[in-house]
């Protein structure tokens, strides 16, 4: 029992640090790309936000206040 705890333990440990990775300052102009960015298309977003905030009725962390149907 003991043997597979630490087992487990150890392929955790293995596994986060598999995580730690220097990016090198040539690299980071890929992680630059706004691409990468998790809000890239704005108009999108909004869209999103606004069909979010009038589907839960509720005012959300991104401004939306209100309900119904959305049509307004």
């Amino acid at each position: 029992m003991r043997k597979i705890v630490y087992a487990a333990l150890l392929f955790g440990v293995l596994a986060g640090a598999a995580g730690c990775v220097n990016v090198k300052p040539w690299e980071r102009e890929y992680l630059a790309d706004p691409i990468m960015q998790s809000d890239y298309n704005k108009e999108e977003k909004s869209v999103r936000e606004h069909f979010l905030g009038t589907r839960e009725g509720s005012v959300g962390s991104f401004g939306v206040s209100g309900g119904g149907c959305g049509c307004n």
